[in-house]
């Protein structure tokens, strides 16, 4: 279950990161998080390919991906109450360290986990 939740996250974090590339400039630090984030998920992949079975990491990929997409779409649409924007992207990119971090922490206890039932 860590396995589809950290895949979700990763999705959802390079999503919001390709529309901050487009919109924002980019510092050091946040080329930091992209590159740890792109780490993480080569990580990610590759223990998906070695212990998932080839249909449902197959399956996952395709639904997250197509999940993260709409997501960020709504978000860029905008949520509106009362004429005001509810959540933008602007506070997105205000929750990508964290996201960072989860998906960090999320892909460590992954591995530790599975070396230490091995």
């Amino acid at each position: 279950m860590i396995f589809y939740v950290t895949l979700f996250f990763a999705f959802v974090y390079f999503k919001i990161a390709r529309v901050h590339k487009k919109e924002e400039r980019m510092s050091s630090l946040v080329l930091l998080q992209h590159f740890v984030v792109g780490i993480c998920a080569v990580v990610l992949l590759y223990y998906g390919v070695l212990y998932v079975s080839w249909y449902f990491f197959m399956l996952s990929v395709l639904l997250f991906v197509i999940a993260a997409s709409l997501m960020i779409t709504v978000i860029q649409l905008g949520i509106f109450v009362d004429g005001k924007p509810m959540f933008g992207l602007s506070s997105a990119y205000k929750y990508l360290p964290l996201l960072t971090l989860v998906i960090l922490f999320l892909s460590i206890v992954l591995w530790v986990n599975k070396i230490v039932v091995i």
